[in-house]
C-alpha cells in the first residue's frame, strides 16, 4: 500500500516547441498542470478562449453526427463489445488527420444539416395529415372552405358541437328570416355547416350562431376540399421523398464513421491542450509550464525532454504547505480495489493508503454475503474469460473491474465450499429429480441455514477482527507521525477495552447460550477481563478530552468519548448483514430449485426445469452480486474507515489525451 512521492516539476521551453512539447507531454499522461508562478510584466498568460469555443462546438457537433448515424445506421454491438476498448492507433495517423480535417467537419455539419432537414420535413408531414383530417369532413362540400359569399350573402362555413340536424338549424337561425343552411358531414363530435344570409343581417345570424357554439375550421384553403385534398396529397408525397433522400444520404457516411469517431476524439485532445496552453506563462519567445509527476516518472521524462526539445526541466521536492495530489500504487490484489478507495475520498495529506489492508477484507465480506461455489464459479469463469480473451484490447479500468470480480468469485468459490452450497442444493435436487436418489455435497464446515446463531457468531467475530484492524490502521499511521500520545490513548486502551469486553461477554452463560458457543470462559478470566475493561474506561475518561484546560471539560469530554462504546457495539452488530445476505442467497436458491423440481423428472421435465434454473440463478446471482458489492462498501467505509480514515485528499489528474475511441502507442516518433 503506497502513495506515490510527487516531484513538482516546472518546464522552460521555447515557443517554436510548444506544440510538440505538450504533444508529448499528453501522449506521455504523467504530468498534472498547475499555476504555481504567478503573472508579471514579463510571462503572462494568454487568452484562447475563441479557439476552444470553435473546439468545443465541433465537439459537441461531432458527437451530434455519431448520434444521427447511430439513428439511421444503429452499430450491431453485444455486451463483450465494451470490453474492446479503445482501437490503438500511431501518433503519425493523428499528424496526418489535419489533412482531412476540413472536410470531415464539413461532413459532419452535413449530416447535421440533413437532419434538420429531416425534422423540419417530418414537423411538416405531421401539419399536412394534421389539414387532410380537417378537410375530410368537408369532401362533399363544392366550394372553397374560405368562401366569403356574393355581393349581397354573407357565407358561414365552420363547426357546432355534436350532432344537429337541418331543421334544429333552421328553427335556432331563421328566425323568419331569409336563410340558407346545409349540412356538409356529421359525427358525434361535431356537425359541420355551411351557411348563407343576407349582408345587413349577417351579425344577427354570427351571433345566432355564436350562442349555440359555431366556430371557424382551423384551416381553410381557396380550392374546393376535394381538389384541395388532392393537392395535400401531392404535398405529403413529395416531403416523404424528402425525407427518405435525406436520410439515403445519412446512410451514404456509413463508411465516415470511423473518422468522425477519430474527429471527435481530435478534437477533444485539442481542446484539452489548449486549456493548458491558456495556463501557460509565455513571453514572446518562451513559456513556462509548471505541474506535478511521479517521482517514479520524473527521471525518465526529464532526459527525454532534454533529448527531443531545447528545454530546461527543472525538478524540487514539494513543500509541506503544498497541495499535491493523490496517486495509489498497490500490488495485482489489491490495485484493483483503487477505486473503491478514491470513491469514497483519496487519503490525505499524511495518511495511509488503506487499500492493502481494506482489499484483504474486501474480497472475504464479499464472498461470505455471496457464499455459493457455483455462483462464484460463474463470476470468476466469467472475469478469467475476460482477461484472457480481451487481455490486449481491455482498459486499465474494465481490467480493475473484471480482477476485482475475479477474486470476489474465488472468495465466493471458497466460502460457497465452507458451507456446502453448489447453486443452493442444486446437487440434491438433481439427484433426486432425475436419478431417484437424493446426493449431497456436505460442507467443509456447516450448513449456515441450518445453524444460523452459529453464523451470525463468526459474522459478529469477524466484525470485531475487522474494526481492531482498523484501530491497527490508526496505530500504525500514528506510529509514521510518532504521535505516541495518540497511540496510547485512543488507539491502545479502545482495544483493550474492546478486547476485554468480549472476553468479560465469553465468560457469562447467558451470552455463551444466546450465541450457541460451546465452550465458556472461566469466572477468574471474566473478573480480570472485567478490570481491564474498567481500567481501559477510566483511561478513555482521563485523556480524550485532553486537548480542554478546564477539568470539568476534560472530563465530559472524555466521558461522552467512552459513550463511542454504543457505537462499537451497533458497528458489531452491522456485521449480522452478512448472515442475512448468506442466508438471502441460499434460500432463494432453494426455492429456485424446488420450483424447478415441481416440473418433474423424465424428458419432458428436464426442458422447464432447465429454462427455470437458468432464469432463476441468473436473476438470483444479479441482484446479489449486487447486494454483496454494496454491502461490503458500506462495512469498509462506515465500519472499518471510520475508525483511522479521513480521506480529503485530491486525485492526480495527468494532462492526457482523454479519448472515447481511440489511444496512442507509447512509441512515439515525431516531435
Amino acid at each position: 500500500m503506497a502513495v506515490l512521492p510527487m516531484r513538482r516539476i516546472s518546464i522552460y521551453g521555447l515557443k517554436k516547441e510548444r506544440k510538440q512539447l505538450l504533444e508529448l507531454l499528453q501522449r506521455r499522461g504523467v504530468v498534472e498542470i498547475s499555476d504555481a508562478i504567478p503573472e508579471d510584466r514579463v510571462f503572462r498568460k494568454t487568452d484562447v478562449s475563441v479557439m476552444e469555443d470553435k473546439l468545443q462546438k465541433n465537439l459537441a457537433v461531432a458527437k451530434e453526427a455519431l448520434q444521427i448515424l447511430d439513428t439511421y445506421l444503429p452499430e450491431k454491438k453485444s455486451i463483450l463489445d465494451s470490453l474492446n476498448g479503445r482501437k490503438e492507433v500511431s501518433p503519425e495517423l493523428y499528424d496526418s488527420f489535419r489533412m482531412k480535417y476540413e472536410s470531415v467537419v464539413a461532413t459532419v455539419n452535413r449530416i447535421r444539416s440533413l437532419n434538420k432537414e429531416i425534422l423540419e420535413a417530418r414537423a411538416e408531414l405531421l401539419k399536412l395529415q394534421a389539414y387532410m383530417e380537417v378537410l375530410h369532413p368537408w369532401i362533399g362540400m363544392d366550394i372553397p372552405m374560405n368562401y366569403p359569399g356574393t355581393k349581397r350573402t354573407k357565407a358561414y362555413i365552420g363547426t357546432l358541437p355534436n350532432i344537429w340536424t337541418l331543421e334544429t338549424v333552421y328553427e335556432k337561425l331563421a328566425q323568419g328570416e331569409p336563410l340558407t343552411a346545409e349540412i356538409i358531414s356529421t359525427s358525434r363530435e361535431q356537425t359541420c355547416i355551411f351557411i348563407l344570409c343576407l349582408k345587413e343581417k349577417a351579425e344577427e345570424v354570427f351571433e345566432n350562431l355564436r350562442t349555440i357554439g359555431f366556430s371557424y375550421p382551423n384551416w381553410a384553403g381557396s380550392l374546393v376540399p376535394a381538389e384541395q385534398l388532392e393537392e395535400l396529397k401531392e404535398q405529403i408525397l413529395g416531403t416523404r421523398q424528402s425525407i427518405d433522400r435525406a436520410e439515403e444520404e445519412i446512410r451514404s457516411y456509413k463508411e465516415q464513421r470511423g473518422d468522425i469517431c477519430f474527429l471527435q476524439d481530435y478534437e477533444a485532445i485539442r481542446s484539452e491542450k489548449y486549456g493548458v496552453i491558456s495556463r501557460l506563462l509565455q513571453s514572446g519567445k518562451s513559456f513556462i509550464l509548471t505541474g506535478y509527476i511521479p517521482d517514479e516518472n520524473a527521471a525518465e521524462l526529464e532526459e527525454e525532454f532534454s533529448r527531443r526539445f531545447e528545454a530546461a526541466v527543472e525538478l524540487e521536492k514539494p513543500s509541506a504547505k503544498e497541495d499535491v495530489p493523490v496517486l495509489l500504487r498497490n500490488n495485482g490484489f489489491s490495485n484493483p480495489l483503487e477505486g473503491i478507495v478514491e470513491s469514497y475520498s483519496p487519503p490525505a495529506k499524511g495518511e495511509v493508503d488503506p487499500t492493502t489492508v481494506m482489499s484483504l477484507f474486501y474480497y472475504m465480506l464479499f464472498g461470505l454475503m455471496l457464499s455459493d461455489a457455483g455462483y462464484g464459479a460463474v463470476m470468476a469463469g466469467g472475469c478469467i474469460t475476460g482477461l484472457v480473451k480481451y487481455k490486449n484490447t481491455l482498459e486499465e479500468s474494465m481490467r480493475k473491474t473484471l480482477k476485482m470480480y475475479l477474486f470476489c468469485g474465488i472468495s465466493t468459490i471458497f466460502w460457497g465450499i465452507m458451507f456446502g452450497s453448489y447453486f443452493g442444493d442444486l446437487v440434491d435436487v438433481v439427484s433426486e429429480t432425475f436419478f431417484g436418489q437424493k446426493v449431497t455435497i456436505p460442507p467443509v464446515w456447516f450448513f449456515p441455514v441450518n445453524e444460523p446463531m452459529r453464523m451470525l457468531t463468526f459474522s459478529m467475530l469477524l466484525g470485531i477482527i475487522h474494526l481492531l484492524a482498523g484501530l491497527g490502521m490508526k496505530f500504525y499511521q500514528a506510529a509514521k507521525k510518532k504521535d505516541y500520545q495518540t497511540i496510547l490513548y485512543d488507539v491502545i486502551l479502545w482495544i483493550i477495552l474492546l478486547i476485554s469486553s468480549v472476553f468479560l461477554l465469553l465468560s457469562m452463560k447467558m451470552i455463551v447460550d444466546i450465541l450457541g458457543i460451546s465452550f465458556i470462559l472461566p469466572p477468574a478470566a471474566g473478573r480480570v477481563a472485567g478490570i481491564f475493561a474498567v481500567l481501559a474506561s477510566v483511561g478513555i475518561i482521563l485523556t480524550n478530552g485532553r486537548e480542554s484546560k478546564n477539568p470539568l471539560k476534560r472530563f465530559l469530554k472524555g466521558l461522552y468519548a467512552l459513550y463511542g462504546i454504543t457505537g462499537y457495539l451497533s458497528d458489531v452488530l452491522s456485521y449480522s448483514r452478512l448472515l442475512a445476505l448468506g442466508l438471502a442467497t441460499g434460500v432463494i436458491c432453494t426455492v429456485i430449485n424446488q420450483m424447478a423440481a415441481m416440473a418433474g423428472g423424465g424428458t419432458f421435465g428436464i426442458i422447464p426445469f432447465i429454462i427455470i434454473i437458468l432464469f432463476g440463478h441468473t436473476l438470483n446471482i444479479g441482484i446479489n452480486a449486487l447486494g454483496a458489492y454494496v454491502h461490503t462498501n458500506r462495512l469498509q467505509y462506515v465500519e472499518f474507515f471510520g475508525k483511522f480514515y479521513e480521506g480529503g485528499g485530491r486525485k492526480f489528474q495527468p494532462f492526457r489525451a482523454k479519448t472515447k475511441y481511440f489511444k496512442f502507442k507509447e512509441e512515439i516518433k515525431n516531435g
